[in-house]
């Protein structure tokens, strides 16, 4: 089996700005196995991935390889993510059926998406928000000890949008207790890692009248049982889970266990978001937003329209 390994470069349609920092461009990495199967990943510095270290993980693995195996052979995260649906690619190609027919589901629709407002100001924030008020959910990026000016700010320019907000670990237990009413106020429908992953234990310890996701927290299956009475939601990604393998696997266990579920990306391309789609289907939230944050996209993009992100065509992926 022949898997190649290619980095490629999006531009943004803007600079990006989170708690950690800010990014002007999306740097992936394109695998294609058996010049046929492809799949995307975005290696993030906040699991220890950069694109040097997932490259060679995927240049460790084996000729000999199936998606099963796959599973034992690298850990969850970007590179098995990049591999596992590139395999599953592979599969419908060769079967001449489209993955969501290997998996057993129906046919698949459109998904509405949030869309994403990057960290800024308070007035640019206000315009950013002015500017996207009509569409079906606004995300705001936070995590930061003055983030009570955005949230106001925000709804000023957006009164009737629902609203949910990500804090990529950005506030302390402090600064959540204090903000958490206000976000209620302002209408946010759902608040996604309000605290860092390794000191979330405070939010088993008080009443989450507002819904709390667990990002940062939640990887793949093995993360459920440390969850427990402190998240309501649960954010499932590709590049955390290690591919749509994993990812399938772990949706029906968060539900099983009572969580709601939202599915999210890092920011990647089209090709990124495919196999994401599938996952979508019925979930809680659904933040697929990625393509619609850059200048470029690949060659034959998902479509976004007013029904949300439609699941791909085949020459895409799957």
């Amino acid at each position: 089996m022949q898997i190649d390994v290619r980095h490629d470069v999006f531009a943004l349609a803007q600079v990006f700005t989170i708690s950690r920092g800010s990014r002007t461009e999306a740097k992936v990495l394109t695998v294609t196995v058996d010049g046929q199967g492809r799949g995307e990943c975005v290696p993030y510095a906040r699991y220890g991935e950069t694109l040097d270290s997932v490259t060679a993980q995927i240049a460790g693995l084996p000729e000999t390889l199936t998606r099963v195996g796959l599973q034992e052979l690298l850990p969850a995260g970007a590179a098995r993510n990049a591999v596992d649906c590139a395999l599953w690619d592979l599969e419908a190609k060769q079967a001449g059926k489209r993955v969501w027919d290997l998996i057993g589901m129906p046919a698949p629709g459109p998904e509405v998406t949030a869309y994403t407002l990057s960290l800024d100001t308070p007035e640019v924030m206000e315009r950013q928000a002015a500017q996207h008020a009509k569409r079906p959910l606004l995300k705001i990026k936070l995590g930061t000890p003055d983030d009570m000016a955005r949230l106001e700010a925000v709804r000023r320019g957006a009164p009737d949008a629902p609203i949910i907000v990500d804090a990529n670990e950005g506030w302390t237990a402090e600064v959540y207790a204090e903000l958490a009413p206000h976000l209620i106020r302002l209408g946010v429908q759902m608040v996604e890692q309000p605290l860092p992953a390794d000191a979330d234990d405070m939010l088993g310890e008080i009443a989450r009248p507002l819904p709390v996701c667990a990002d940062e927290s939640c990887h793949d299956r093995a993360s459920l049982p440390g969850l427990r009475g402190k998240y309501d939601v649960v954010n499932i990604k590709l590049d955390k889970t290690g591919g749509l393998t994993e990812a399938l696997a772990l949706k029906e266990q968060a539900i099983s266990d009572g969580y709601a579920v939202m599915i999210g990306c890092m920011l990647g391309s089209s090709l990124a978001m495919a196999p994401a789609t599938l996952l979508a289907q019925g979930v809680a939230f659904t933040d697929l937003d990625g393509p619609l944050l850059l200048a470029e996209d690949r060659a034959t993009p998902l479509q976004f329209d007013a029904d949300g992100v439609h699941p791909p065509v085949a020459a895409l992926w799957g």
